[in-house]
């Protein structure tokens, strides 16, 4: 931890750091997130700074700590600070792009079974008002290698793909993508790339500028921590001129010159509560100097003990792993038995004051159970979950 202490850091060393009720067994961090107290302070002292003078803060102050918190996300996940705008959300801005290009009749658009089920909606939402395309790569689950991915991927690219919306960390079954195989092997084929990395920034190491994606968008409400409603969205600086936001406001016309249109249009669509992302380098800071090694160590730690989580289940179970340990990150995915998997998930909040989610996978009665492993966490929740777990499930025998 902070002050250079030699001991291992424990789990009761970072609880306190999160105003989550410990009557609760809280393993869901990978939904919503939780904040951490540190950077709801700082949030709450920006509120109470815009609400002493309005005027000063939004129409001086503002663009400079946009500029300088961008400037810290962007140095994080790996690109120029350019490239980037601030979205609400990773489904925002997958919108964001889907809605700013213009496609043709015969026009394919690749994606997976295994896409979040808002963005897949609004890539069908763009295909039927385009008249195009969607084609689905069947990504087998549970799976024995990340080659899988890739060979299922590219199996149903054709001459006509043009574009590829793929996850890089996948909310339904917790895999994490060969993101920078696929990217390149879909640039090789001329097919650009919109990656939805909405659980990615905090959990994986990204260096955006390197993986070459076209598009990609990601949230910093989860493994940042940082608080709701922050998430950005990186565009290639020859494709930002296409780019739109999906509130289009003063900046459509400004006749500034010191700055891009991509900047000027994104950085204001209207009157909002822009403190979520200024919070952003402050959950990064913040997050950053709770061990030893930063990031690295945090990352590190959060997947060992989804590993560990993902092993007390399987054992419990009676199932194999389902996936290789290189494709967890902080999440893990385990196979349950048939049934309903809602029942199931409320029944474990009811009787046992557990918050994780049953995923229904690939489809009802089939389902999974996915934790998520933050610092917060320990081993002896996911023992917890697991008797709970063949006790519910005892009962439907």
């Amino acid at each position: 931890m902070r002050g250079g202490s030699a001991r291992r850091p424990s789990f009761s060393d970072f609880v306190a750091f999160w105003s989550l009720d410990q009557s609760v067994t809280f393993l869901n961090h990978g939904s919503f997130g939780a904040c951490p107290l540190p950077v709801l302070a700082e949030q709450q002292h920006l509120r109470e700074r815009i609400e002493r003078q309005p005027l000063q803060f939004f129409a001086r102050d503002l663009e400079a700590l946009l500029d300088a918190a961008r400037g810290e996300l962007a140095a994080f996940v790996g690109s120029d600070a350019e490239n980037v705008a601030f979205v609400p959300n990773a489904t925002t801005g997958v919108n964001t792009v889907l809605r700013s290009l213009q496609f043709a009749p015969g026009d394919e658009l690749l994606t997976t079974n295994q896409e979040y089920n808002a963005c897949r909606n609004a890539l069908n939402y763009v295909a039927e008002r385009w008249g195009v395309q969607v084609v689905v790569a069947e990504v087998p689950f549970p799976l024995q290698s990340p080659q899988q991915v890739v060979d299922a991927v590219l199996d149903r690219v054709s001459s006509r793909t043009r574009l590829a919306l793929l996850d890089h960390v996948v909310s339904q079954t917790g895999l994490v993508f060969p993101i920078a195989q696929l990217v390149a092997e879909l640039r090789q084929r001329g097919v650009e790339t919109l990656v939805d990395g909405a659980h990615a920034p905090g959990m994986v190491p990204l260096n955006l500028q390197e993986l070459g994606a076209t598009y990609y968008t990601g949230n910093c409400h989860k493994w940042l921590s940082a608080p709701k409603g922050a998430a950005f969205l990186y565009v290639q600086p020859d494709r930002q001129s296409m780019i739109r936001p999906l509130t289009i406001s003063h900046g459509a016309n400004s006749h500034r010159i010191d700055r891009s249109r991509f900047r000027l249009e994104f950085d204001w669509t209207g009157t909002d509560d822009p403190t979520a992302y200024l919070c952003v380098p402050t959950a990064i800071r913040f997050l950053g100097s709770l061990l030893p090694g930063g990031w690295a160590d945090l990352m590190a730690m959060n997947h060992a003990l989804a590993l560990s989580a993902r092993d007390i289940l399987c054992e419990a179970l009676a199932v194999p792993p389902p996936c290789p340990d290189a494709m967890i990150g902080s999440m893990a995915v385990v196979p349950l038995p048939d049934g309903n998997f809602q029942t199931l998930q409320d029944e474990l909040w009811q009787h046992y004051q557990i918050e994780v989610p049953i995923v229904p996978y690939p489809a009802p009665p089939r389902r999974l159970v996915r934790v998520s492993a933050q610092l917060y966490n320990q081993r002896s929740q996911y023992y917890y979950l697991a008797e709970s777990l063949i006790a519910m499930l005892n009962e439907d025998t």
